[in-house]
């Protein structure tokens, strides 16, 4: 089978786990052509053949905050180059590529290639969560106002394919047909791994917000191991109970899957990996975008961690207080690999290899019913 493969750049969450099916996808012998734009680009580029570079949106961020107004420049300012070039891949993809099925990972390209020669599309993403599924009033809390804009972007964003899968680790009352839930998509690192219980808490923040994070973290009296927040270094930096380390994905996994905590943003990618691991998470939403806030209430009932929106000192002390609390609550979550995900793809691709299996028209692209 023939299959376009379109994915978000903004946020490497999808990136690193497109990687996994994308990877399935080729063992399973299809033919594959992957369009990704941002940094997505280059990380898929040296691991799957046949990548192709898009224009796409952006979102500016400052005090651990998405700002509006600057998000909405900056794209305007891209646009002018972007579209262009978009128009121009598009032209090419129709000259040498004709795809039986496309997938997206919350990208508009492959959605708009979809929807303009009527091929089915598969969308695989965790942030239609917001919009297909049912949350009680404890998740969107007083945020209403904020939820409603975040489910009419993410509605707007790929609309009508023909089916959704949603990875997520969470299990609310789907609300929308065609739409199946899965397990998070996992790293071969993360399946291999082996959950140890050791003494120190592993913190990954980029943020310049979060530069006063390592005066507090030195009062917690156990081991951190800090990512993200010295970028720049090349080898571990010692500073009492801290340890500023370089980004390395075979350090990084060893030393979640043996740390007693985790503190990070509340990113689905690593929350789900932390997770499957059972290690307890505090969370640090990114302002403005309430995919993640929604991770983070969902952590919060679970009882497999917390969040704080201005991580202060007690935050810290009431998370290492909390720790055995959370690992017993985590004993009740199910480590599971990509298998569903993996099972669901194969049987819409024999749907679609039978003609079933077909993406909803919308209106304002010249043809049957306005996007739902």
């Amino acid at each position: 089978m023939k299959i376009l493969y379109g994915v978000v750049g903004e946020g490497m969450g999808h990136a690193i786990r497109s990687a996994v099916v994308l990877k399935w996808l080729l063992d399973q012998g299809h033919q594959v052509q992957v369009v990704a734009s941002g940094r997505a680009h280059a990380y898929l580029k040296s691991r799957v053949p046949r990548v192709d570079q898009i224009w796409g949106l952006t979102m500016a961020m400052e005090h651990n905050q998405v700002r509006r107004l600057a998000t909405a420049t900056d794209n305007l300012r891209g646009a002018l180059e972007g579209w262009p070039s978009n128009v121009r891949r598009y032209f090419e993809m129709v000259g040498r590529f004709s795809p039986d099925v496309v997938i997206s990972d919350f990208e508009t390209w492959s959605w708009l290639f979809a929807k303009v020669h009527r091929i089915p599309l598969i969308c695989i993403d965790n942030i239609q969560l917001i919009n297909r599924c049912w949350h009680d009033d404890a998740i969107i809390g007083q945020e209403m106002d904020e939820f409603l804009l975040a489910k009419s972007i993410v509605k707007a964003k790929c609309p009508r394919a023909a089916h959704y899968v949603i990875t997520s680790f969470c299990e609310p009352p789907v609300r929308k047909k065609r739409t199946s839930l899965v397990p998070p998509i996992l790293r071969p690192e993360i399946l291999n791994a082996t959950p140890t219980h050791g003494e120190h808490l592993l913190v990954y923040q980029t943020s310049p917000t979060f530069s006063d994070l390592p005066r507090l973290l030195a009062g917690l009296q156990r081991p951190v191991y800090i990512y993200g927040l010295r970028r720049e270094i090349q080898e571990d930096q010692r500073q009492g109970n801290l340890v500023f380390r370089p980004f390395s994905e075979t350090q990084f996994v060893e030393d979640l899957a043996s740390a007693a905590g985790v503190i990070a943003s509340a990113g689905f990618t690593l929350m789900g990996e932390a997770l499957h691991l059972r290690k307890p998470f505090l969370a640090t939403p990114v302002g403005g975008q309430f995919e993640q806030l929604l991770n983070a209430r969902y952590l919060h009932e679970l009882g497999y961690g917390t969040y704080s929106r201005s991580l202060g000192p007690n935050d810290l002390v009431d998370f290492v207080d909390e720790l055995p609390r959370y690992r017993q609550a985590l004993q009740s979550y199910e480590p599971r690999d990509n298998s569903a995900l993996f099972a669901r793809l194969e049987e819409l691709f024999d749907l679609a290899e039978s003609g079933i299996l077909r993406s909803r028209r919308v209106r304002w692209l010249g043809w049957g019913d306005a996007a739902k």
